[in-house]
């Protein structure tokens, strides 16, 4: 089968995110799909193999997503782009850093959070204006941040829960906003 587009993720838990967004971005023409990877050794390993496989589909684009963790950001894309250099092609690559994980994007949107886990209305979106969630991509540890606001939270399962609420518009995290203006920079210029 052939694809437009070709997320390629980290983890889980992305997925279930751009389960949830990318309908609201992607118009039904384009067809796309997220391949998951057990971890960033998992996903490096395969991000040759895809390309080369799909080296017959011209126009199929592939999207990274990667967490920063503890990574240089520009450092780590380089990295990333050398894995994905393919002689003699182009390869229509686009790598998105997630900066630190996840969680940030959560962070960005606690409204979003508040509304997963029915809390009481303001009871968190009103400390987005501390200066912690104004830029949560800055917390190095936007996961432990998180369960300390809502002890149940779990990665792997509670992303499905606050994705539904993610705005694509009010989120206060920078790598959140540029993953989602790179989307739609992407489908601008596809052939």
């Amino acid at each position: 089968m052939s694809y437009d587009l070709i997320f390629m993720l980290e983890e889980p838990s992305m997925k279930n995110v751009l389960d949830q967004l990318l309908p609201k971005i992607i118009p039904n023409e384009i067809t796309y799909i997220c391949s998951t990877h057990q971890g960033k050794q998992d996903l490096g390993k395969s991000i040759p193999k895809k390309i080369k496989g799909f080296q017959h589909s011209p126009d199929t684009r592939f999207i990274i997503v990667h967490d920063q963790d503890s990574h240089d950001c520009k450092t780590l894309k380089s990295e990333l782009l050398k894995i994905c250099q393919t002689p003699g092609k182009d390869n229509n690559v686009m790598i998105r850093i997630v900066c630190h994980e996840l969680e940030s994007w959560f962070l960005g949107d606690l409204a979003a959070v508040e509304k997963a886990y029915n809390m009481k209305p303001n009871s968190l979106s009103k400390q987005q204006s501390k200066e912690k969630y104004r830029n949560p991509d800055k917390l190095n540890s936007a996961k432990q941040e998180l369960k300390r606001l809502v002890k149940e939270y779990y990665p792997g399962i509670h992303s499905k829960k606050i994705a539904p609420h993610l705005s694509l518009t009010e989120n206060t995290s920078h790598s959140f906003q540029v993953f989602i203006k790179g989307i739609k920079h992407l489908l601008e210029v596809s052939p």
